[in-house]
């Protein structure tokens, strides 16, 4: 988090994290090349122009991959919300690899004839009736544009001018060029193919993806506490024991967002508070995050509010709804009508008294 816009705050956290991603891209092309050399000797020894340019491809869809792996993981298994913290960095350094890949491509395939490169590449001989004379260039085309249009607005300027729902919907466009890279491939490369591991390789990809997605998708339904629509009445949450220290559990009313029920420890002693559960930075899920140095702080980008206001804390002043709670029976209950953004709500307390 920052008061002012600044173009990337090199903690040493993110310097750690860039050196080890890039460290890792650096070596993931090295043994490409290497590997491929040494398995194409003689006739069928392939051009270090192609190995660089297959390396640099094969590096950009596998990081956006990953990418797209994230946050299912994340919601499977809280150890990798470590990634999510700067997963901006990754997609960033994702869309260089392809600007980098096409660039090349476009250099190394049309840039030695008299018409604009980028054009003589676009016109070779296709045909939209075809799939093996289908200009695969164009769906890579498309999603190399919303590559760079992510990266280029995923500063939090962009964030805030552009609105956190529009900004978001600009960047869901991710799945849209995950897409059009699959076809760019099957379209392209895996034409000249005859080894089923490259189609079994990309189709494997997909899978995976589609696969975390949904899995993440049943497992936080069966997490959620309940879904109702009647929301006039105190709703029961859990015991105070089955709410994870400095973690969330989730309370959700029909289509009405999350309610995060957090219990932590302050300068009283245990309390339990509840906050709704949407980030105001870019309507991250703080259900899942934790509640570090006091502070329930958003898993996507470190955004934090104080448990019992639904405040930053200073010199910050973003604000969400908070929701009363109480003990009653020995177990949690949350009032599941919203207070005003930043309402400073008196937490339960485990231990004391019973009914508020």
């Amino acid at each position: 988090m920052s008061a002012r816009y600044v173009s990337v705050q090199w903690n040493t956290h993110k310097k750690v994290y860039d050196l080890v991603l890039w460290a890792l891209i650096a070596a993931f092309i090295a043994s490409f090349v290497i590997f491929s050399k040494i398995a194409h000797t003689g006739e069928s020894a392939i051009s270090d122009e192609i190995l660089i340019l297959r390396a640099l491809a094969l590096s950009a869809f596998t990081l956006l991959t990953v990418i797209l792996c994230i946050g299912p993981l994340a919601r499977l298994d809280t150890r990798f919300n470590v990634l999510l913290y700067n997963r901006r960095h990754l997609g960033v350094s994702m869309a260089l690899l392809a600007l980098a890949h096409a660039a090349l491509a476009t250099l190394y395939y049309g840039g030695f004839g008299a018409r604009n490169p980028i054009l003589a590449v676009l016109a070779q001989d296709k045909t939209f009736a075809s799939v093996s004379a289908f200009p695969f260039e164009l769906p890579g085309l498309l999603a190399l544009l919303i590559l760079l249009l992510m990266a280029a607005t995923s500063h939090d300027f962009w964030l805030k001018n552009l609105s956190p729902r529009w900004w978001k919907a600009l960047h869901m466009l991710v799945y849209a060029a995950y897409f059009l890279l699959l076809a760019h491939v099957a379209l392209g490369a895996l034409q000249s193919e005859r080894s089923p591991a490259y189609p079994a390789l990309l189709l494997g990809s997909a899978a995976v993806v589609t696969i975390l997605h949904i899995a993440s998708a049943l497992v936080t339904a069966k997490r959620d506490v309940l879904q109702r629509r009647d929301i006039a009445q105190w709703i029961d949450v859990a015991a105070p024991s089955d709410i994870p220290m400095n973690r969330a559990r989730p309370v959700r009313c029909g289509a009405a967002p999350p309610i995060a029920v957090f219990r932590y420890t302050d300068e009283q002693g245990e309390a339990i508070s509840a906050i709704h559960s949407v980030c105001a930075h870019q309507g991250g899920p703080l259900h899942e995050g934790k509640v570090v140095g006091g502070c329930i702080t958003c898993p996507w980008h470190g955004y934090q509010y104080l448990p019992a206001k639904g405040q930053s804390p200073p010199p910050y002043n973003e604000t969400l709804p908070t929701y009363r709670v109480r003990l009653t029976n020995g177990r949690v209950e949350v009032d599941p009508n919203p207070l005003p953004p930043g309402t400073p709500t008196p937490p339960a307390r485990p231990g004391g008294v019973t009914d508020v």
